[in-house]
């Protein structure tokens, strides 16, 4: 999910907006007994470490929608990320004390939707002119089933850093395909042991993710109603291996490497450890804080084909409607005004908030050529882990940091670690 991504991320958008609330919802009140316009509108959004740039920027967003709506009031929450698991467990045993709109991470969405906890939004989406900019890939990862339950607030994604001074002295050029990312890598290695050629770990799940992709390999892939494992397919097995090569003594030896998560790989690069890593745009703040400030350049994770993007995954933040709302229009159009153009832009300019629109991004990557990379990474496609609620167990068992540990420390084969992780997704998707 990134719920924040750990960072800033997001969303934005640009100028000229019209105030969502004044047409009325296209899609007709569901799970509330009443579609009530005064009153109370509640939200709840995700708190921050540093909460006052976004408060700021969503206060501004509520006295528009109230200057527009006689005899309306927004009480918004901020809520920890760390227990918003069982505030939302809470709010949807409790409909009297849930919100009407939400922030959550995208990768909570089939818990929360297989709780029946938040209201398709399709036709609120459908009818709305900016919400047309959102790219498939993006809105499928607030689809559930063909139903949409939210929009898309900020995305962040994973590109590749490197040591613009280390590539100069080794006479290095940005790698364009996979070959040259390996080439480099064990250069690196080879004339500046004291460096990691790339930094990347074993339990790195969103490292490894992008090898699995651009290899026509995936997690799982979608069988009826629900999902079956795809993680020892032949294209998967393929990725897998791609990436678990990286974690070898002539690029990142396994005794540093093996048990390195997504946060350890930023502080290696950020400390000059490393020639290269897959970070995101979210992780440029703690890389500027560290020896590699002023000493790196961003592009796209390329894949095995010279010239292409290895697809990345789209972390990010989703904003939706609850079902039990008994504020179903108001909702609705409260959650299109933050979620648009405007206000997407103001929360990029006050938290770094990937944009998700296209306008946004283009306008965007004119400014800021830092995003340009993440940008044409979101462009080229992106994508997403199983949208199912087994997803969520498949994550807190660790199934895919233990099976590429399991390849790097020579525990298992790709062939074995990757039937022993399908065994256990298909476990879990079966319950």
């Amino acid at each position: 999910m990134h719920v924040r991504l750990m960072g800033a991320l997001g969303a934005l958008l640009s100028a000229g907006l019209l105030v969502a609330g004044c047409a009325p919802s296209t899609a007709p009140a569901t799970g509330g007994t009443e579609d009530k316009t005064t009153g109370t509108l509640r939200v709840w959004l995700f708190d921050e470490p540093n909460r006052a740039p976004k408060e700021k920027v969503v206060g501004e967003a509520v006295k528009e929608f109230t200057a527009a709506h006689k005899d309306v009031t927004v009480d918004v929450s901020y809520i920890a990320v760390q227990t918003r698991s069982e505030r939302f467990k809470g709010a949807f045993n409790d409909p009297a004390s849930a919100p009407d709109v939400v922030e959550y991470g995208n990768t909570d969405l089939p818990e929360y939707v297989a709780a029946g906890g938040l209201a398709d939004v399709g036709k609120d989406v459908d009818g709305w002119a900016e919400g047309k900019e959102l790219g498939a890939d993006l809105r499928g990862s607030a689809t559930v089933d063909g139903k949409l339950y939210g929009v898309p607030w900020y995305v962040g994604v994973r590109a590749l850093y490197y040591r613009t001074d280390v590539f100069t002295e080794l006479g290095l050029t940005p790698p364009a395909s996979q070959e040259e990312l390996f080439a480099a890598a064990r250069k690196i290695r080879a004339t500046r042991p004291e460096l990691l050629g790339i930094a990347v770990g074993g339990k790195y799940t969103f490292g490894a993710l992008p090898f699995v992709w651009d290899a026509g390999g995936d997690l799982a892939t979608k069988s009826g109603t629900g999902y079956t494992a795809a993680i020892n397919s032949p294209q998967s097995k393929v990725g897998v291996k791609a990436y678990t090569d990286l974690i070898k003594p002539d690029i990142c030896p396994p005794q540093q490497c093996a048990d390195l998560t997504g946060g350890k790989t930023v502080e290696l690069f950020a400390s000059g450890k490393a020639g290269m890593a897959i970070l995101g745009n979210f992780n440029r703040a703690a890389v500027d804080a560290g020896a590699a400030k002023g000493k790196y350049a961003v592009v796209p994770l390329p894949g095995v084909k010279a010239g292409s993007v290895a697809p990345a995954f789209a972390g990010g933040n989703n904003l939706g409607v609850m079902k039990s709302t008994q504020h179903r229009t108001l909702a609705a159009d409260f959650m299109k005004l933050l979620a648009g153009k405007k206000y997407q832009q103001q929360m990029y300019d006050a938290m770094g908030n990937l944009p998700t629109l296209t306008s946004a991004r283009t306008e965007l990557a004119g400014k800021e050529p830092f995003l340009k990379p993440f940008l044409d990474t979101i462009a080229a496609g992106t994508r997403f882990v199983p949208l199912d609620a087994a997803w969520g167990k498949i994550d807190a068992q660790a199934v895919i940091p233990t099976m590429l540990e399991k390849i790097v420390t020579g525990r298992a084969t790709v062939d074995q670690a990757t039937e022993e992780a399908a065994t256990a997704m298909k476990a879990a998707f079966a319950k």
